[in-house]
């Protein structure tokens, strides 16, 4: 929906409108509808605005209660705002038709309560006029981001990194690479674990969590954990199909068009065919990422099962050759490293939209909710086997073989039973690109091992995806969409969905080796049979290894690891890194994601070398 920024300075010292407009700009992306400032005293609040409901100036943020007590800055939805608004009328006179007034006054009449009864995305702040305090507070489960800078004399926060960043790097105050948090990537592909990021002074207010601000004491409370509302679980799937229906229906509440990302999946699809079958909508655009027949990653014969029912399908192909063009657009889009290339299809489909329409839907979280990932099967295993249930063990573990033909599932079942030490030493094996010294340095401080990979059942597994997995991909999906002025939404992160799938049991989510049931059985008669049923697990890989092979990015993989911030970081064998790419280019290995990651990392180093460049401010707000 928009950018949100702002600056308190605890002496009391009024803030500089440039300094903030200059936040603003560099976010500009995530709002060019509209934008505005609200400065007084010490406390300055920023805000861009992507128009989506009530397009009108009524909906003009910064917004201020009708009694001048209270100023609000909001990124997100609050899909279930009518029914607050009902709610509220009886004490409140609605000025507009906009979920950012039915926020604020929810707010009013219940305070930090509210957050209970919202059904949305969100990231806050609003400031108390009276009490000179600020309270911030973000979503449940991490769709919309809230980053922050604290120092002795100031507080900075955003929407992104990047405006925080150069406004301290502009105070010449120090900046650092966050050491953990690029072990973790480099080792394990994972970012975005808790509350640092890959900035050692910036960090992320965590999903869940309130801030309240009152002088210069900064108060972090978890108003929502997971884990504590899990009560009942799901009857039927007819139940599920139920909240899954309406939950796709609340987001479809806007004043302008709602499109879907399709890939062909499971998850993706069961939105398209809600959409078609549930809501008896066709004339919606639908934007699929394609390679090439036979091409990695290709999806096409399942995209085409809905040919005969979109109006509007549209298929987008990324390429080495796109890559390259959007090189530098995708390294300002994404301030720190990021998992994978698959990212990139995502960016090119973001790009590609955002000539038709500015809000889309797509399957996020599914995954994570339904136990979608294979190695979810070395968690159940594991809950089969210390709970002594071996007949259904070995039943479950026939039937995953059957569909899958992989001894993956084993794989991680023994991973997740293995002491610390030896999966961080079995994980460095395949990754002895990174400097031996760091890698023993940081396996004894990283807790990436208890976050995600020492899970005994399969709901520990699920909510430890919850915690400390789910967001990064939601970090991107936001980055990605947001830099080309889109909204995404995500229909399988209502609560409602996420709660009672998570209280359910794992006949629910797991049986006869097959992933995601209850929601094959919610689509059965609704969705393409032959989507409905497929094993295979694809995402938005790509053609990534090949392209890793294409002389241009070979040179970009030199250029890497002969980067003096690079090489000097400590992280690498730069030698080793050498050898490996070289077998990748020979086609001996493939090793697309630790080249691409090289290629990340020596960009993000440079940042904190490089020479600060004035920011352009905003003259008319």
């Amino acid at each position: 929906m928009c950018g949100i920024a702002g600056i308190i300075h605890f002496s009391g010292e009024p803030v500089e409108a440039p300094a903030l407009a200059a936040m603003l700009q560099r976010q500009h992306h995530r709002g060019p509808d509209d934008q505005g400032l609200f400065l007084e005293h010490h406390v300055g609040l920023g805000f861009v605005r992507l128009s989506i409901l009530d397009l009108s100036p009524a909906g003009h943020q910064p917004m201020m209660s009708d009694d001048e007590r209270y100023v609000l800055i909001f990124n997100g939805e609050i899909y279930n705002y009518l029914e607050l608004k009902q709610q509220l009328l009886p004490h409140f006179t609605f000025r507009s038709h906009s979920d950012t007034e039915v926020l604020l006054n929810a707010y009013r009449h219940w305070g930090a309560d509210c957050l209970h009864r919202f059904n949305g995305m969100f990231a806050f702040a609003i400031y108390d006029r009276h009490e000179r305090t600020l309270f911030a507070a973000r979503d449940r489960f991490g769709v919309k981001p809230f980053y922050y800078y604290q120092s002795g004399s100031c507080l900075v926060f955003a929407s992104e990194i990047p405006p925080i960043f150069e406004y301290v790097q502009a105070r010449r105050q120090a900046l650092s690479p966050d050491d953990t948090s690029m072990y973790n990537y480099l080792m394990y592909g994972r970012t975005d674990l808790n509350g640092d990021t890959f900035v050692r002074q910036i960090k992320k207010l965590e999903h869940g969590h309130s801030m309240r601000v009152r002088g210069s004491q900064v108060q972090l409370t978890r108003w929502y954990d997971l884990a504590s509302n899990l009560h009942t679980g799901w009857e039927s799937p007819e139940e599920y199909y139920s909240v899954f229906e309406s939950s796709v229906a609340l987001r479809l509440r806007s004043d302008v068009p709602v499109g879907i990302c399709l890939s062909g999946g499971l998850d993706s699809s069961s939105v398209a065919s809600t959409l078609i079958k549930g809501l008896h909508k066709t004339d919606f655009y639908a934007f699929s990422a394609v390679y090439g027949d036979g091409l990695q990653g290709d999806e096409s014969r399942f995209i085409n099962e809905y040919k005969n029912q979109l109006d509007h399908l549209v298929y987008v192909r990324p390429t080495e050759t796109t890559l390259l063009a959007d090189f530098e657009e995708l390294m300002r889009c994404h301030f720190e490293p990021f998992g994978g290339l698959s990212i990139y299809s995502q960016f090119k489909v973001m790009k590609d939209a955002s000539r038709y329409l500015k809000v889309l839907m797509d399957g996020q979280g599914a995954d994570e909710q339904l136990a979608g990932y294979v190695y979810f099967f070395g968690s159940f295993f594991r809950e089969l086997l210390q709970s002594g249930q071996f007949g259904r063990l070995a039943q479950e573990w026939k039937a995953y073989y059957r569909n899958h033909r992989s001894l993956s599932a084993l794989s991680y079942l023994a991973f997740y039973m293995a002491p610390n030490r030896l999966k961080a030493a079995a994980t460095y094996w395949k990754a002895q690109f990174i400097n031996g010294d760091f890698y023993r340095e940081q396996s004894r401080q990283s807790t990436i091992h208890e976050a995600l990979f020492s899970p005994k059942t399969l709901r520990q597994s699920l909510l430890q995806h919850f915690e400390s997995k789910l967001e990064h991909n939601l970090k991107w999906n936001d980055l990605n969409s947001m830099y080309f002025s889109i909204e995404l939404r995500e229909p399988f992160l209502d609560y409602r969905l996420v709660e009672k799938t998570l209280a359910s049991s794992t006949e629910m989510l797991m049986n006869k080796g097959t992933t995601k049931w209850i929601l094959r059985e919610a689509m059965r008669n609704r969705l393409p049979e032959r989507i409905r049923t497929r094993q295979d697990k694809v995402g938005f890989e790509n053609p990534a290894d090949a392209w890793m092979r294409s002389s241009l990015f070979q040179r970009k993989a030199e250029e890497a690891l002969a980067d003096p911030a690079f090489v000097q970081s400590g992280y690498f064998d730069v030698k080793e890194c050498r050898s490996r790419l070289k077998l990748h280019k020979d086609g001996r290995i493939n090793i697309a994601r630790d080249i691409w990651q090289w290629i990340e990392t020596a960009h993000f180093l440079g940042k904190f070398s490089a020479k600060k460049t004035a920011s352009p401010v905003v003259q008319h707000l």
